[in-house]
């Protein structure tokens, strides 16, 4: 054991484990030292999630060793990753929405106390680090960012000397970053370890000390972050130069807009959910309309109420002139909506189908794929085929099951699966969600692609940047209302800020009168 493997928290060398048809992870050597915020970067499928699985016990190695301290560290299951020291903020939140804060971190604890003696433990971290939190609080009542505390704090509890982070900021606001970085950045300075996975680059540069690249399952690149440019780590994770998402001239399409959303107010459906508050706005063929929001404001209710999914009254949505307010899925499909929900396993795909069973599942109606009453599987085969080509989605093939693949890769297939059926409608909620640099702008430039060729395209996202890149109206989301749309161009951050924050009121320069005359209503209804 060298006097450099003892200054390092954790190290690991030659790393493997492979599945049937893929090596995840190849050769992988790097060391963390304590304090250190240390990214690991790459793209979907290069490895990242295997390894983090690894060495948070979720995964055992084919071969390869990790050292804790100094001494062999090889654990068998999270439980024990955790009495070494490790913990993990995994990217989907594993939270009880009807229990409380103090209950849903107790279920996280080997021992837990007494809860009036949890709750003030839990009190006592939340506010040392900044970030507060109420223990009597329902979960359920939490917005994102909070949520996300719960799993923080339930992690700070075990007095961890290893955090690892996945993608943890792509539910947050600006602010709520910001709140987190200087969390992170004090458990840092108090001699914890950060490893940090997340495709926002100049997140990366800010925060990180040091980054290892992995591209196919193989370390390819190590750097400082804040030493070298957003553009330079990006084409060291795809090995290649990144074509930014290039406009098409625009075109001004005749007749009725291609989408009409006239006082949509429903109901949620979910224990949890926020109901919608006479949303109006049109979408002409040919633009793309982006509505922010923090999540938790509506937008999951949004793309149920347009997709069909949760029925509406007659007239309060039209495509084309055409109302379909009351009309389910399958005909909103066939007057050409195609939709990609935010949750990619259980509602833009069956986990347990095969990718040729999803395409079949939403492509039928529009792709021909059924014909009196029986399934063409050799076209819906085709299909499939086409769409993993063309959108690089990684996978040894169109027959294993959707919840095999990479978060990043099934986004793409989702993605790919609507876009390629030659839409009317498009309404995306959160397109490039956990996807990396490279994917990103490929579904962005097709999304403009769409709009070029006469779509009319809702994006929903979080990620303000992506919208500013890819809008050409901005409007936001909050408790249920919508903001008047306007102009992205010209729009600054801090009106921006204001319209996510509800902000209805406001003077809306240059959008329509229509749209004008919904904001106006959704005023008067609250």
């Amino acid at each position: 054991m060298t006097g450099t493997e003892t200054a390092q928290l954790l190290t690991i060398r030659g790393l493997t484990k492979a599945y049937p048809g893929v090596v995840a992870n190849s050769d992988v050597s790097f060391s963390v030292a304590p304090g250190e915020v240390h990214a690991l970067l790459g793209e979907n499928g290069a490895g990242k999630s295997t390894l983090v699985k690894a060495i948070y016990g979720l995964v055992r190695p084919d071969s390869g060793e990790m050292r804790m301290r100094g001494e062999p560290y090889a654990p068998t299951e999270p439980r024990a990753a955790r009495a070494a020291g490790v913990a993990m903020v995994f990217q989907h939140f594993s939270l009880f929405e009807a229990l409380n804060v103090a209950e849903n971190v107790a279920l996280g604890m080997e021992h837990p106390p007494r809860q009036r003696e949890l709750a003030a433990k839990i009190r006592a971290v939340s506010e040392a680090y900044g970030l507060p939190l109420d223990p009597s609080r329902l979960v359920g009542d939490l917005s994102a960012g909070e949520r996300q505390r719960v799993e923080i704090i339930r992690c700070l509890l075990q007095d961890p000397k290893l955090l690892i982070m996945d993608e943890p900021t792509s539910v947050l606001t600006p602010q709520e970053v910001e709140i987190l970085f200087a969390t992170l950045r004090q458990l840092s300075a108090e001699g914890t370890a950060i490893l940090y996975i997340s495709h926002k680059l100049e997140e990366i540069r800010s925060l990180c000390d040091s980054a290892t690249i992995l591209r196919r399952g193989k370390v390819v690149a190590t750097c400082t972050p804040r030493e070298v440019s957003a553009r330079d780590l990006a084409e060291m994770m795809v090995g290649t130069a990144l074509t930014p998402p290039a406009r098409a001239p625009r075109t001004d399409w005749a007749g009725a807009p291609a989408l009409e959303v006239t006082g949509l107010s429903v109901a949620s459906p979910m224990p949890f959910g926020t109901s919608l508050k006479g949303i109006g706005f049109t979408v002409a063929r040919g633009e793309v309309l982006g509505i922010a929001g923090v999540a938790g404001n509506g937008q999951d209710e949004l793309l149920l109420a347009l997709s069909g999914e949760l029925k509406s009254a007659p007239g309060m949505v039209r495509a084309a002139g055409v109302d379909l307010g009351d009309k389910g899925p399958n005909d909103r499909r066939r007057a050409g909506f195609v939709v990609a929900p935010e949750e990619r396993l259980g509602h833009a795909a069956a986990p347990g189908m095969s990718l040729v069973e999803n395409a079949l599942l939403s492509g039928w109606v529009r792709m021909g794929l059924v014909r009196r009453g029986f399934i063409d599987w050799a076209a819906t085969r085709h299909f499939a085929e086409g769409v993993v080509k063309e959108y690089d989605v990684r996978t040894p093939g169109t027959h294993v099951a959707a919840r095999a693949l990479s978060g990043g890769n099934l986004q793409k297939f989702v993605i790919g699966r609507e876009l390629s059926q030659e839409p009317a409608v498009i309404v995306i909620n959160q397109p490039t969600w956990g996807v990396d640099a490279s994917a990103a702008a490929s579904i962005r430039q097709v999304i403009l692609d769409r709009a070029a060729a006469g779509a009319a395209v809702v994006v929903i996202s979080q990620d303000l940047d992506e919208l500013m890149e890819i809008a050409d109206r901005f409007a936001a989301l909050n408790e249920g209302r919508l903001s008047a749309p306007r102009p992205v161009q010209g729009l600054t951050m801090e009106q921006v800020g204001l319209m996510m924050g509800g902000a209805h009121g406001m003077h809306v320069p240059e959008a329509g009168a229509a749209d004008v005359l919904h904001a106006e209503a959704a005023d008067a209804e609250a």
